[in-house]
């Protein structure tokens, strides 16, 4: 059996890499080593900037309703009102829900995923990729062209290929649960208790109850061994409240634990999501950040299985995601440290609950929690939004009198050409971009850009140093010929 990819494990962030690489014209196949979806959801929220992932996808209506959230590092509020755009993260989305919807699109499109096949083993040819599938038949092959570890923090792949996966070890131990049949004040944003405790409760759909409880000196632990009773004797401990009675549908527990893999790219082996960085579930960030992952690396593997893809383009790919894997690190053990640290800890959050109260201190915490500031480097040039995201809800007005919002130009994951010059002849690159003809300008101080598939800027006119013609042979290779594009 032979695709050009396989990608290990049908969470999110499998699901979403499969899909970007499909949508891309690639022949994928998913595995996974559970029978069936999990019941569970480790994550119930996600940032601001992974719901865009979803919106220019078409995906985040498919959510249904959804829930605006507060943002804060460590417990200390940020007033995202004070900025011109929605910084809020989207909360009280179960993770199962989220892999539901997934699986749906990938259903959609034609992605194979085989569950009850564990990926036991590999090995790296000078052409590709020899995948060890163990299933209800038996042990199998697969081979491919390349490999996407999307198996989480204890990655089988990972491991395999030897890729180191330093940080810091757990400190601290967590209980949660999934709980129906009770009813406790809501505590949506952690609740910090005296000498470094917390606790967390938050609905989930259908009635459930996500909730979180630290008590100073709880260690990590084996969530095999933990009981709804442990974590229901600590909560009252810590609240005065009872919900022993409480119907528990899901129990585990988790550390303090970060780590980032030394590689994202091993020749033809990636790491996406959980497989590489690891950090506590408290930040809200693990999810996120493995979507936008999995945006970032789907076209530009693609463009590569299609001959396409410039030299080079493979290894954006950990150059652009892994500071962003680090960043995450730093920040989770800073947020640890601000909520579970005890009364020493004051002064450092009085200071920091001042420094955001100016508009910039603000906007750059702001910006790194919901993901909207990050900027990529596309070269020099001093217009403020190269290299990053194009505003998912700017509209445009079109030569027919259409206003389409950017997010909907996006839903077929291709590069997208923005202009206002109706005279500018066409380019060779039509197989791969689509051009867009704006009546006025998409933004303030931007006649035309040029937006990758995963919606960040590459090329503005004016603001960047070099052409047009230099943004596109960069990101989407060598064109066809003049004549070809205009046969096409």
């Amino acid at each position: 059996m032979a695709t050009d990819v396989v990608v290990v494990g049908a969470g999110p962030v499998g699901l979403m890499t499969a899909c970007e690489l499909r949508l891309g014209g690639v022949d994928v196949v998913v595995y996974e080593k559970l029978p069936a979806p999990p019941r569970e959801s480790r994550g119930a929220s996600f940032t601001r900037r992974t719901a865009e992932c979803f919106d220019q996808r078409g995906l985040l209506a498919r959510l249904g309703d959804v829930e605006s959230a507060d943002s804060h590092l460590g417990g200390v509020r940020i007033d995202l009102g004070m900025f011109d755009e929605d910084h809020s993260s989207v909360r009280g989305v179960s993770q199962y829900r989220t892999e539901r919807m997934l699986e749906g699109w990938a259903a959609e499109l034609g992605v194979p995923v085989r569950r009850g096949h564990e990926v036991t083993g590999f090995r790296e040819t000078p052409d590709g990729v020899t995948v060890t599938v163990d299933g209800p038949e038996g042990r199998g092959e697969h081979t491919a062209g390349y490999l996407v570890a999307c198996d989480g923090g204890r990655s089988t792949v990972r491991k395999l290929a030897g890729v180191a996966f330093p940080g810091t070890p757990s400190t601290r131990g967590f209980y949660t649960a999934d709980v129906t049949g009770i009813e406790t004040r809501r505590r949506r944003i952690v609740e910090n208790l005296p000498g470094g405790s917390m606790v967390l409760a938050m609905d989930l759909e259908n009635g459930v109850t996500r909730v979180v409880v630290h008590e100073r000196g709880m260690a990590p632990r084996d969530r095999d061994s933990l009981t709804y009773t442990e974590l229901a004797d600590a909560w009252q401990r810590l609240t005065g409240e009872s919900i022993h009675h409480g119907r528990c549908r899901w129990l585990s527990c988790f550390t303090d634990a970060s780590r980032v893999a030394g590689e994202y790219r091993r020749g033809r082996v990636f790491l996406a999501g959980d497989a590489a960085h690891v950090q506590p579930p408290a930040m809200a960030q693990g999810l996120s950040v493995g979507v936008q992952d999995a945006v970032n690396l789907g076209w530009k593997l693609a463009a590569a299985i299609n001959g396409w893809a410039p030299d080079g383009l493979l290894d954006t790919y950990q150059a652009e995601r892994r500071p962003i894997g680090r960043q995450l690190a730093r920040n989770a053990a800073a947020a640890i440290e601000l909520r579970l640290t005890g009364e020493e800890m004051d002064p450092v959050r009085e200071v920091l609950g001042e420094l955001v109260t100016y508009k910039d201190a603000a906007g750059h915490l702001a910006g790194m929690l919901s993901g909207l500031g990050i900027r990529y480097d596309m070269g020099s040039g001093d217009h403020p939004l190269l290299g990053k995201r194009i505003p998912p809800d700017l509209r445009l007005t079109l030569t027919d009198g259409t206003r389409p919002r950017i997010a909907d130009l996006l839903h077929t994951a291709r590069g997208l050409h923005i202009t206002t010059d109706e005279t500018a002849p066409p380019h060779p690159w039509t197989d791969r971009i689509d051009t867009i003809t704006a009546t006025e300008p998409p933004a303030p101080g931007l006649d035309a850009a040029l937006i990758r598939p995963d919606g960040y800027i590459a090329w503005t006119h004016p603001g960047t140093d070099h052409d047009l013609t230099h943004a596109l042979t960069h990101w989407f290779g060598t064109a066809r010929s003049v004549a070809a594009a205009h046969q096409a």
